[in-house]
């Protein structure tokens, strides 16, 4: 039987939808040079997903939880044992499976929140290779943990920390994880991801080597480090691959005509864009100042309030919104938005994929971290790449609607936001040449190829 493709790669993702699409995005980069792929993902997460509409194939493993994944565990420890335990015996299946199928694996590209994917790989005597979907900087706060050089949750408030290839950040700028036996437990699993790194044949970063550059030239002298991102569709970066306009899984369904048809009625850079992601919970009150931070700043908004969320804003709020004002959507394509020439900045909570994506649309931004990685990627787009602000909270951890109202109009309307936005245009230049011919990711996925056809 003949085979047409070079290698045939499997990528596990963890079961989360900004986990999931930059690895699809890399799947779909891959592919495009000849290798073959298949993502293998848990029945739980795929029960959730609204459509399938992607070019490579997908898999079902099972984490012990079919049902209802972590939702259904008692607490997240419970679902990061067993997920280990049936994981490692389902995922192997799948392997042998695909094997009797015809089409062997050469690779597997896990994500090292599941770091015992590599045990799997070696005993199939396959390559491996952990993809890490956080910003370079992050992993390099945990890599520090692991180390035990710095402590997390930081218990000064002010003290300051220095971390290589970092410049000095404050606690307010670390990972946040508070003191409670589940963050605890998301804690371990993020410092776990180093456990057994030096075991892989790759570790691939999605971030790009121009945005990060002293902290990965740190980290390259311990690991195996390419940069292959920004991991966002074609369409918006290179264009080299005509087709890829979105990521193709989505947990939510995108309000997609209702958005573009109210941004096609509103002036050029006019609109403040608000959202938090897939995952993010934000507090009553927190809601309660942001809804009047945003009436008071007087710009028109698109502001994304998935349906779970959407009992907390103020009583009346969504009644009194002319839609001349505003418009509250459940979802959205966010490529799509961001791209659009009547988004003047998007107030995020950035998460990396959210940034990754501000980024490689010029878009500047109105930092609000809530929770994990966001801090510190809200520090690296003030201070390090200045294209954008950050909202400060108080001594209760909530950002006021006089500091929302005074980011957005630094952001839109001073003459600090000029250089912002000056700024924003320049990375948008950075990334999409990373992805480019010759540019320093594209080199890293051509190498990646290269080295797995060589030993297929």
């Amino acid at each position: 039987m003949m085979t047409t493709h070079k290698a045939h790669c499997l990528i596990f993702p963890y079961p989360a939808q900004g986990h999931i699409n930059p690895m699809l995005q890399f799947s779909k980069r891959l592919q495009s040079k000849g290798v073959k792929i298949t993502i293998a993902t848990t029945k739980s997460f795929l029960k959730t997903m609204q459509e399938l509409s992607t070019p490579v194939s997908i898999e079902a493993i099972s984490d012990g939880y079919d049902d209802g994944g972590h939702e259904q565990a008692d607490s997240f420890a419970a679902y990061i044992t067993r997920f280990k335990e049936v994981g490692s015996n389902t995922l192997s299946q799948l392997i042998e499976t695909l094997t009797t199928r015809g089409c062997p694996v050469n690779c597997i590209v896990y994500d090292p929140f599941l770091p015992w994917a590599v045990e799997v790989g070696n005993k199939f005597g396959l390559v491996t290779a952990a993809f890490f979907t956080q910003s370079c900087a992050v992993d390099n706060i945990y890599y520090h943990v692991l180390k035990g050089v710095i402590k997390l949750p930081p218990i000064e408030v002010d003290k300051e920390i220095i971390v290589p290839g970092l410049v000095t950040i404050e606690s307010s700028d670390v990972p946040t994880f508070v003191s409670n036996p589940e963050s605890a437990k998301i804690l371990e699993m993020l410092v776990d991801q180093f456990s057994n790194l030096e075991n892989v044949d790759w570790v691939l970063i999605n971030s790009f080597y121009e945005l990060e550059n002293e902290v990965i030239d740190w980290m390259s002298k311990l690991y195996p480090i390419s940069t292959i991102g920004p991991t966002i569709p074609s369409v918006y970066l290179d264009k080299r691959l005509p087709n890829d306009k979105e990521y193709g899984l989505s947990v939510f369904k995108p309000m997609t005509n209702e958005c573009l048809n109210w941004l096609n009625h509103q002036p050029i850079s006019s609109v403040v864009y608000v959202s938090f992601g897939s995952y993010a919970k934000v507090e009553p009150e927190q809601m309660e100042e942001l809804a009047w931070g945003l009436k008071k700043s007087d710009n028109n908004f698109l502001w994304v309030v998935r349906s779970t969320e959407e009992s907390k804003l103020p009583n009346n709020f969504l009644e009194e919104l002319t839609s001349k004002k505003g418009l509250v959507v459940s979802w959205c394509q966010q490529l799509q938005v961001l791209e659009h020439k009547s988004i003047g900045c998007f107030l995020t909570h950035c998460g990396w994929n959210s940034t990754l994506e501000a980024i490689s649309l010029g878009v500047p931004m109105v930092a609000m971290p809530q929770w994990s990685d966001q801090p510190t990627n809200a520090k690296l787009v003030k201070d390090i790449w200045e294209i954008g602000v950050r909202a400060k909270q108080d001594e209760k951890g909530i950002v006021r609607r006089e500091v929302i109202e005074e980011c957005i109009k630094i952001v839109m309307e001073e003459e600090k936001g000029k250089k912002i936005r000056d700024n924003a245009k320049k990375w948008k230049e950075l990334a999409r040449n990373a992805m480019d011919e010759g540019g320093t990711s594209d080199k890293n996925i051509e190498e990646f190829v290269s080295k797995l056809v060589t030993i297929s």
